[in-house]
């Protein structure tokens, strides 16, 4: 499986293409646009969140709610394209035009894209960089991850995302509540946490952030249940499947770290209390005791959940702008601003469920038949039964 996106923040809109999904499976615009939304939720989003109401277009490889074996187009129309069509138009400026168009960033936000991109690519208007560098484009990230979700859905993959760590406050989750919990408890937490209670201390440090013309960062997880054992490869560094999530959350936008099960904590402690020890019974067939590599050995899935976490820094737009440089004139200037939130952390946690649910499917697809959707489902079915049986 493989998708592509295309689309500026301020342009008419955000596209995907998804190939390699197996025909026949059930897909709907409802099962995308309900990921679209909680993307969009979140304390301390910013207002670009109360234009946009994000649904998406199935636009080719779906007839009548079942997938084609073709590629899939989705579209998400962006409702502030109306007051940009001058500044972000596709067609050539008249003689003189040039003066029309505002908005004009010679100025490069300290924690952007915008002065390496517009180095790498010649651009003096640093629009062209960061159009494309926006968070915006997560949009259609989401819409691709919410298709690999049905699919996982529909193959006994179930995945949940939650706040764990806001500005240093962090989450204490009862290790024994059930993923139907924890997700109940995120959907109805305005910051995503599954802990009650630091969710007000949390949203007053976004508060106290957005006052200060400020922004925080946080610590998002990702669990996903379900996955047969034996999924990836220990045979070649690319197939490694807790490389290919490690990738895939570091791609977010702002994400600057990862780790998977305990992470950095095993380098404090002994290999004893690291590594996860090996039972079996009639029941479960091989498990393990504990869960403390995330459901990998070898960068393979042991059937044990997937725990991933990433680590989002405070979003670079600040209402209280750093110093920078303005490439025309060289001068030292306060930073550009553009419209941004407080903190992200919430909504980035939906990114990081999407991405996580995009290698997954991709692993399952790229590993059992998968030109049609019901010989796919049962051949995972097979494979889980021989680990149960080996």
């Amino acid at each position: 499986m493989r998708y592509l996106t295309a689309g500026e923040s301020h342009g008419p809109q955000l596209t995907t293409i998804l190939e390699g999904f197996p025909a026949g499976m059930p897909l709907e615009a409802d099962d995308i646009n309900n990921d679209l939304s909680r993307r969009q939720k979140g304390y301390g989003r910013g207002r670009r969140m109360q234009i946009e109401k994000d649904t998406a277009e199935i636009m080719s490889g779906v007839r009548h709610g079942l997938t084609l074996g073709s590629p899939i187009a989705l579209v998400v129309k962006n409702n502030d394209w109306k007051h940009w069509t001058k500044i972000m138009g596709a067609e050539p400026l008249e003689e003189g035009q040039e003066d029309e168009v505002k908005r004009k960033v010679s100025r490069p936000r300290p924690g952007h894209a915008d002065l390496n991109g517009a180095i790498k690519y010649g651009h003096r208007d640093m629009r062209n960089v960061l159009e494309r560098s926006s968070a915006r484009e997560t949009t259609v990230r989401v819409a691709a991850g919410a298709a690999a979700k049905k699919l996982l859905s529909l193959v006994g993959v179930d995945l949940v995302s939650h706040v764990v760590e806001i500005a240093g406050i962090k989450a204490n989750v009862d290790s024994s509540i059930t993923l139907k919990e924890l997700k109940e408890r995120t959907e109805n937490s305005p910051v995503r946490t599954g802990d009650p209670n630091v969710e007000q201390e949390m949203m007053n440090a976004i508060d106290e952030a957005k006052k200060n013309g400020d922004s925080i960062g946080g610590v998002v997880e990702v669990i996903a249940t379900g996955m047969p054992a034996g999924v990836g490869s220990y045979v070649h560094y690319d197939r490694k499947l807790d490389a290919k999530l490690a990738a895939a959350i570091v791609s977010i936008n702002a994400f600057k770290g990862v780790e998977i099960g305990i992470g950095f904590e095993a380098a404090s402690k002994p290999g004893s209390q690291v590594h996860d020890e090996i039972a079996w019974n009639k029941e479960q067939g091989y498990h393990r005791l504990t869960n403390r590599l995330g459901g990998f050995e070898g960068g393979m899935t042991t059937g044990m959940p997937i725990v991933v976490r990433g680590v989002m820094k405070p979003i670079p737009t600040l209402y209280k702008p750093l110093m920078s440089v303005d490439i025309e004139t060289k001068e030292p200037f306060s930073a550009g601003v553009e419209r941004s939130d407080s903190c992200a952390v919430p909504a980035a946690a939906v990114v990081a469920e999407s991405v996580v649910a995009w290698e997954l499917a991709n692993a399952l697809v790229e590993q059992f038949y998968s030109d049609r959707f019901d010989t796919f489902a049962a051949e995972i079915d097979k494979q889980r039964a021989y680990a149960r049986e080996f």
